[in-house]
């Protein structure tokens, strides 16, 4: 028998070391059995799994870390959803210091519901991992609670509120970024700006919105609020937006959308209108994906730094986990504008 299926596993502070061979007898089934749950096996009817798992969960069942030099052997990676070239930056950089560290990652998403979120919580507590980062997502109190009273350390990248103070979180500068977007085109001599905002729950959307409004006020422009529309971040969000400030008496001579997906979203709507970017339209966007290179035409945008993200939050996470504390508890990595063809001054009335 593996050392591993008669062991002790962690308990949370407060609750005995309860062993594999307890959590079997009150299953009613075999050790190994209880070892192939632990461990993420799929050998296991789900019947005996939900058991199994139950009490796990009951006990505060943790399987003890492998011993390694980067202090632990498995981190999850939490997204509210993966359908964006977005997640997969960070999860390329997560992965690029995780494998180094030959440390495993489990990619979930919780979609922003409780019960999604909650059945990742059970699958964290049978597979005992050392660490989560979470990405612009936020857990439930009683969920942050479980993670604290498991000992499981949390990182959080672009978080969607504040977090708790011990928690430290990884962002970027979404202020100066939002800031250096609108004063390029003020640069240009465009005095009507619209913007397509980000999700306001989100501290990233209305930290961009803040720096679009610090922009126009540096520049003596007034705001205008019929010119800033909502937006999700995605590409059909910035099609509507758009098209909502074409359909104004007075349109913007440029847009500044909050993500690249929806400066994509808009240059489409423009291209359905038979109206050319950057001609008679300018268009910047924010987060520098790969693809925006190669959009027709090549996307001016404020590029943050996703996969050094990424890789800031593990190495974070894992001094968590050998108890280490971290150099700051609040990081902002940089943001930068990169110029390239969807931006020129406005035509000529």
């Amino acid at each position: 028998m593996a050392a591993d299926e008669a062991g002790a596993g962690e308990a949370p502070e407060g609750r005995g070391r309860v062993t594999i061979t307890e959590i079997a007898r009150q299953a009613g089934v075999s050790v190994p059995t209880v070892s192939r749950v632990v461990n993420g096996r799929s050998d296991v009817s789900p019947r005996t799994r939900a058991r199994v798992e139950d009490l796990l969960l009951r006990h505060g069942y943790r399987k003890r870390p492998t011993v390694s030099g980067s202090g632990a052997a498995l981190l999850d990676l939490v997204f509210n959803d993966l359908d964006s070239p977005w997640a997969v930056e960070i999860i390329r950089g997560v992965e690029e210091v995780a494998h180094a560290a030959g440390v495993g990652t489990v990619v979930s998403a919780i979609h922003g519901r409780s019960g999604d979120a909650r059945e990742w919580m059970r699958n964290l507590r049978a597979r005992a991992s050392d660490g989560v980062i979470l990405v612009t997502s936020a857990l439930e109190p009683v969920l942050h609670e479980e993670l604290r009273a498991l000992g499981v350390p949390l990182v959080v990248v672009d978080p969607a509120g504040s977090p708790a103070l011990d928690v430290p979180t990884i962002g970027a500068a979404n202020w100066s970024g939002g800031m250096a977007a609108t004063d390029h085109l003020l640069s240009l001599g465009h005095r009507r700006i619209g913007l397509i905002a980000g999700p306001p729950r989100l501290l990233c959307s209305r930290a961009r919105l803040d720096g679009y409004r610090a922009a126009l006020e540096g520049a003596g422009v007034a705001l205008d609020e019929t010119l800033v529309v909502p937006g999700d971040f995605h590409p059909e969000s910035g099609f509507r937006g758009c098209n909502t400030l074409l359909d104004l008496p007075e349109p913007p001579t440029a847009v500044f959308a909050a993500s690249d997906q929806m400066a994509l979203g808009a240059i489409e709507a423009l291209r359905r209108r038979g109206l050319r970017v950057p001609e008679d339209m300018s268009v910047v966007g924010f987060d520098d994906l790969p693809e925006v290179r190669w959009s027709a035409p090549p996307l001016t945008t404020v590029r943050q730094p996703l996969a050094d993200m990424g890789k800031l939050a593990v190495r974070t996470a894992l001094r968590l986990t050998r108890d280490e504390r971290p150099d700051s508890p609040r990081v902002e990595l940089g943001t930068e504008l990169v110029v390239r063809s969807s931006t020129a001054p406005p035509a000529l009335p």
